[in-house]
């Protein structure tokens, strides 16, 4: 079996009173196992594209490895219902994931299914309170932009997540799209690491909500910085806060929402809440 990225669906819809059947582009949602050493580690309900990002992403992001040097090869194995993403480590980390591992699901809806302890869940995020990054109030408002620009997978199907890095003076210089928004930002984390850019020297920028998980990914990645276009939860702002990120949301425009450390942030048409 193939897997592709889209597929196409009949819709009926009420127009003016009338019944009318078509088709509709919609995307493809498939089980994505990450398995190290021959062993499945993972499996995740997500967009059959970008695979060796997310494998990436992922592991770092989990804490898996350090960087991308610690992966000596991706293979991706396409079965009868889904995809086995093999991922070979080095030997000492091969070792040590040995040593600790666990097995966990996550559907498309949560990233934290499967863990073993409330530690795991609410595990220490990276401290990026010294790091320099600053944006204008026309980067935020740029970076949304732009990433709402670059979404073909969304303007085709408006059924997914998107992530973006994005920096000053650069913009988005990568995006990447899910069904699943942790899985869009681990997408986007393997994508920067992947082409050696420092987490530390841009924003990340996500279409979804602010959750506990979507601050951790952004962390462990090195952005100080990230902004959503939805609202975040008060574990995300509480875990911001202390990590030393700054958290922009409810960008709607030029109008935006800063709800932690708004010293990155120069002055300008913006709401405040911090």
């Amino acid at each position: 079996m193939s897997f592709t990225v889209t597929a196409r669906a009949l819709e009926t819809a009420r127009r003016n009173g009338i019944m009318h059947t078509s088709s509709r582009i919609v995307p493809e949602e498939v089980p994505i196992a990450f398995s190290y050493g021959g062993s499945s580690h993972a499996v995740m309900m997500a967009t059959p594209a970008d695979l060796e990002d997310f494998a990436v992403g992922f592991s770092l992001t989990e804490g898996i490895i350090a960087g991308p040097a610690e992966i000596s090869a991706v293979e991706v194995i396409e079965g009868e219902q889904g995809i086995d993403v093999q991922v070979s480590l080095v030997d000492d980390v091969a070792d040590r994931l040995r040593a600790r591992r666990r097995s966990m699901a996550g559907p498309v809806g949560c990233g934290l299914c499967g863990i073993e302890s409330i530690e795991q869940a609410v595990r220490p995020v990276p401290d990026v309170s010294t790091l320099p990054l600053a944006l204008s109030h026309a980067d935020i408002v740029r970076a949304v932009s732009l990433l709402n620009e670059a979404q073909p997978l969304h303007r085709e199907t408006r059924a997914v997540h998107g992530a973006g890095f994005y920096l000053p003076g650069r913009g988005l210089i990568a995006v990447r799209e899910d069904v699943g928004r942790h899985n869009a930002l681990d997408k986007l984390c393997g994508a920067v690491i992947r082409a050696s850019e420092r987490g530390g020297d841009g924003a990340v920028v996500v279409t979804s909500r602010l959750s506990l998980e979507m601050v951790q990914k952004a962390a462990i990645l090195g952005s100080p910085v990230l902004i959503a276009i939805s609202a975040p939860t008060a574990l995300a702002i509480r875990t911001a806060e202390e990590a030393g990120m700054t958290l922009v949301a409810l960008v709607r425009g030029e109008d935006f929402e800063i709800f932690t450390h708004p010293h990155r942030i120069s002055p300008g048409s913006i709401a405040d809440v911090a």
